[in-house]
């Protein structure tokens, strides 16, 4: 079947990850026994395959960074590597689920209430701009776009941060704009 790990084909990946952090050895091969298991695990919660390989990959880094800042004492006390690794794993999984559930959430709720349309395309639109905002918007706007999708106002959102309710408007404003230009969705001025 399309976009399942095959049982007799070893899993691989690569010994640097995204972030290009070294991953040990030790902890390659542990994640790769761990590896169509992790991917099953992943596929089960309708997480897509490569982006699961790519926690895994995350999970691995880390794990090896943790590994390394603990003193050789307390890398025999990590009895199960691969139980170690997977937690990691299923920690990054749950992370990447989450955010997923805030941009349907945001989406959902942001584009439903200010537009009574469902096109598919302004849909998408709003979906990846919210999603951007989540990752690159940095913590104010991050949290701005939290208040208004729990209902709140402007005039409740500005005093917040010490600011007019305008102010605060604005600011997320421009945010969003940066974020559109960034994702050609505005072109710039």
């Amino acid at each position: 079947m399309a976009g399942e790990v095959q049982p007799n084909r070893s899993f691989r990946i690569s010994p640097v990850d995204q972030l290009g952090r070294k991953i040990s050895p030790l902890v390659m091969d542990a994640a790769e026994q761990i590896g169509r298991r992790a991917i099953r695990h992943a596929e089960k919660l309708q997480l897509d395959p490569a982006i699961a390989a790519s926690l895994l990959e995350e999970a691995a880094a880390a794990v090896t960074h943790a590994l390394n800042r603990k003193s050789n004492r307390a890398q025999e006390n990590v009895r199960d590597l691969r139980g170690y690794l997977f937690r990691a794993f299923i920690r990054r999984i749950n992370k990447s689920l989450k955010h997923r559930l805030r941009v349907e959430n945001a989406v959902r709720i942001l584009y439903l209430t200010s537009r009574n349309s469902t096109d598919p395309r302004a849909e998408l639109e709003m979906k990846m701009l919210i999603d951007e905002s989540l990752t690159r918007g940095g913590p104010v706007v991050r949290d701005m776009l939290y208040r208004r999708v729990e209902g709140l106002s402007w005039n409740d959102i500005g005093p917040f941060y010490g600011i007019s309710a305008h102010d605060a408007e604005s600011r997320f404003s421009q945010a969003l704009k940066r974020i559109r230009r960034m994702l050609g969705l505005e072109k710039e001025e």
